[in-house]
């Protein structure tokens, strides 16, 4: 046992389970733990009361289970910096232990800040990784490998308690009131990693069964999805206990339907990382087009009148609407929904990437930086690379939402429209439309724009400037740094070995919270 003491830094990993920081501070003479309400990330265009909110709950959960091992758990506002040197005068710790993170614009300036100030005090900063993403990567070759190798290792449990730090005061901790923060009137998933670890269980065991078939519309999603994702973004679990709780249950379920699920779900928590990655590697894509080629494309034609239409629910496209409305007042939506709204703003209204996903951001209780901005770039087809898909919000409502459902539900002013035109109320003759107290551009918006001629336009411009011999060249460069690999991915057959391996030390399925989802 090392006489220093330490700091663990906690971030985007509010978890005890498989928490590497955790782990190494049972080896100093005593530990305290921080978690900083960093100014920098309550101002950002990016942030939500939402997700403090979220951040809040965890921490209460967090803050009590560390107690029962012997550490505190600081919960202080203000800048990284200030925070850290206060406390290294108070608390006079020798190593600061973390995660590594990757995160927006704001983040990647603090922990540059950090280091600075870390290597001027004689501070030793420990960073450890709980993602597939690697730092300083060179090459995409091989990289599914080592995220394989990574997911496949022992998870850090802790096997005892800290050595208690000196007595330290321990604030409450603050409210979005004393943040300076307004109640966000959202319906949000739980905070907290055993709401987290509960989710888990039952989606192996129960939810994941319809997995496949769920996850496109709306009204199967919500169940039918994991749901873990919040719990991913703020690190109630861990991307390796997910990954290794799925094979165990895909190698111990005697139902084939269930494993052939499962196994879907388990290649998605590999693209969670590989989208990741291309933020690691290219911090620049959060403002910036990864194809260059596509700058000046939308920037000038921004409609903002458009743009507050699409933020608000109200373009006069029922699942568009919909979806926004759902989204803004529970923090989640799926993807291909999500998919939806982005090449609605894309390509229906020209809007460029950056507002609409800023606003997105705000809204996602998910929010995953790395993800997000990847995402609002391929769905909008500045990557150079990847499939332009321009959905038809009246084709997705058609095949989403057949019955009516979730548009009924999210869009009251069309509850009384006739089926056949739930899709496409503006086609409805005024009769029929006042039949339904529903006339359309008094109760309900006309279209924003008309669907053929925004759509032809929009093709237009996008396969134009993709035959140009720039945006060729340019594709191909993208393409050797973001594009994914086959190669270093174990086969089928490898990964089924492993999974049978894995599930030969777990004696019995996990079955109840003493479990491994416990």
């Amino acid at each position: 046992m090392t006489h220093q003491r330490a700091l663990v830094w906690f971030k985007r990993d509010l978890r005890m389970h498989d928490h590497a920081p955790l782990v190494a501070a049972q080896a100093y003479i005593d530990a305290l733990a921080l978690f900083v309400i960093e100014p920098e990330w309550l101002q950002s265009p990016d942030c939500d009361a939402s997700h403090v909110d979220f951040a809040l709950g965890c921490l209460n959960e967090l803050r009590a289970a560390l107690a029962l091992r012997g550490m505190p758990l600081l919960v202080r506002v203000g800048s990284a910096v200030p925070v850290l040197a206060q406390l290294h005068a108070e608390f006079g710790f020798a190593q600061l232990l973390s995660h590594e993170e990757t995160g927006p614009g704001w983040s990647y300036t603090r922990d540059v800040q950090v280091g600075a100030w870390c290597q001027s005090h004689q501070v030793a900063w420990q960073e450890f990784t709980q993602t597939g993403v690697v730092r300083r990567l060179r090459s995409r070759s091989g990289w599914a490998g080592r995220w394989q190798a990574r997911m496949d290792a022992p998870l850090q449990l802790l096997d005892g308690g800290f050595n208690a730090a000196a007595p330290i005061d321990q604030p409450e901790l603050p409210t979005l009131a004393s943040l300076g923060l307004a109640s966000h009137g959202k319906t949000l998933q739980a905070p907290g990693e055993k709401v987290a670890r509960l989710t888990l269980k039952t989606f192996l065991q129960e939810r994941g069964y319809d997995y496949r078939r769920a996850l496109s519309s709306p009204l199967t999603a919500q169940e039918g999805c994991s749901r873990l994702s919040p719990h991913l973004a703020f690190g109630t679990l861990s991307m390796r206990t997910v990954h290794q709780a799925t094979e165990v249950a895909i190698a111990n379920t005697p139902d084939r339907a269930m494993a052939y699920a499962l196994r879907a779900f388990a290649g998605r928590l590999r693209w969670h990382c590989h989208f990741m990655q291309k933020l690691e590697d290219e911090p620049d894509i959060e403002f910036h087009n990864f194809a260059r080629v596509c700058d000046g494309l939308r920037e000038d034609d921004f409609n903002d009148a458009n743009f507050a239409a699409w933020c608000e629910g109200r373009t006069g496209f029922p699942m568009v609407d919909a979806c926004m409305r759902s989204l803004v007042a529970t923090g989640w939506l799926n993807f291909r929904m999500r998919a939806m709204l982005v090449s609605f703003a894309s390509y229906h209204l020209w809007l460029h990437w950056r507002q609409p996903g800023l606003f997105l951001a705000r809204q996602f209780l998910d929010f995953e930086p790395g993800i997000h901005w990847s995402q609002m770039q391929m769905q909008s087809g500045t990557t150079g690379i990847n499939t332009l898909r321009m959905y038809s919000p009246t084709k997705q409502a058609q095949d989403q939402d057949p019955e009516g459902l979730f548009i009924r539900r999210w869009v009251p002013e069309l509850a009384r429209v006739p089926l056949p035109y739930l899709a496409e109320p503006w086609k409805m003759d005024i009769s029929v439309q006042r039949m339904a107290a529903c006339v359309i551009g008094r109760d309900y918006p006309a279209p924003v724009v008309d669907d053929k001629v925004a759509i032809k336009a929009a093709k237009d411009r996008m396969y134009g400037l993709r035959q140009s011999q720039e945006a060729r060249e340019e594709a191909g460069a993208v393409q050797a740094r973001h594009g994914s690999r086959k190669s270093g991915l174990p086969s089928s057959g490898q990964r089924r070995k492993a999974s049978a391996q894995r599930a030969a030390k777990a004696p019995v399925p996990p079955t109840s919270q003493g479990d491994l989802f416990s």
